[in-house]
């Protein structure tokens, strides 16, 4: 038995729900490692308000494992609160207003998945987040803060619940 090809789109040909994300992925700003997967079929289409002239990133590491419903909510869906509106005027067609400068925006930066990542059904993951390796993310939580390495965290907001090693052991796996 050879090793599995990570550019495969289909890991299981008889599950038809499960994909590889990363070949399928065609927007430049998200990099996504091999064997990450997605329990759906259109991956791209739960990365939301993901606009070009932000430019900001989704990362995620490889050998993830991401449930059905999650959607990563990203830099565009955050408005300008500094001003008399928050009502984004230019970014339609008709409107005079000129877009404020990028620096005027409460945008968060790069979505940071690490590596062996466990994200439960219906996770939503805000602007800026970054999530260590081989941390689990419970079903249904809303994560709007970074998460430590190797551990565990649910709800809404997403709060830890425990480490899944000592300290020792996740500094070793890091390592590795």
């Amino acid at each position: 038995m050879g090793i599995p090809n990570p550019n495969k789109i289909f890991p299981n040909k008889n599950i038809k729900t499960i994909i590889n994300v990363k070949p399928t992925i065609k927007n430049k700003n998200i990099i996504v490692g091999d064997f990450t997967y997605f329990a759906d079929t259109d991956f791209e289409k739960h990365v939301t308000h993901h606009y070009d002239f932000i430019g900001d990133k989704l990362i995620i590491g490889k050998f993830c494992q991401i449930a059905a419903g999650v959607n990563f909510v990203m830099n565009g869906a955050n408005h300008q609160m500094n001003a008399v509106t928050t009502f984004p005027f230019y970014i339609f067609e008709g409107w005079k207003q000129k877009a404020p400068a990028l620096s005027k925006l409460p945008l968060k930066g790069d979505t940071i998945i690490g590596n062996d990542v466990w994200i439960g059904q219906n996770v939503t993951i805000l602007p800026g987040v970054h999530i260590g390796d081989g941390a689990i993310i419970g079903l249904n939580s809303v994560v709007g803060s970074d998460v430590k390495p190797y551990t565990i965290v649910a709800g809404n907001p997403a709060k830890v619940i425990r480490k899944r090693f000592d300290n020792e052991l996740i500094k070793l796996l890091l390592k590795l």
